[in-house]
């Protein structure tokens, strides 16, 4: 089936499964992508609670309650997160481990299977939904 355009086209002789399968795992590393997006996110929010904790401890102490600002300090604030780990280790242990090996891995089945071409299938599923020669619905920005 001819794409949305060139860069969008299955390679010659490629198989509907094989459009479907690599479409599959390019899906899944989405999946992955918004994951390690909520881990970013994950690492911001817990750095930015460390910071307003110790904003919180200076306001207990100016309030006359160093013992109470003394004791959270002590405990809390600059605490690793998990086992030796702050968050910004856990990106980047999950960046440079699982993320990566994910990432190739989609990157090479693509180079091997659809020509390095990316999101084949959904560009196919465009051509199937759109209504041709409707506004609004062109297949591609140039078509505007």
């Amino acid at each position: 089936m001819k794409s949305v355009d060139d860069a969008h086209t299955r390679p010659e002789g490629t198989t509907d499964a094989t459009v479907e399968a690599v479409g599959k795992l390019s899906e899944a590393f989405e999946v992955i992508e918004e994951a390690r997006g909520s881990l970013y996110a994950f690492h911001r929010n817990l750095g930015r609670a460390d910071l307003t904790l110790g904003e919180a401890v200076d306001k207990l102490r100016e309030a006359g309650h160093g013992d109470i600002a003394d004791e959270i300090e002590t405990d809390l604030v600059g605490r690793n997160v998990l086992a030796g780990r702050w968050t910004f280790q856990i990106v980047e242990e999950f960046d440079d481990g699982y993320y990566a090996a994910f990432r190739e891995h989609d990157r090479r089945v693509r180079d091997a299977l659809m020509d390095g071409r990316r999101h084949v299938f959904e560009a196919e599923m465009k051509q199937e939904r759109r209504t041709h020669d409707r506004p609004g619905h062109e297949a591609t920005p140039g078509e505007v």
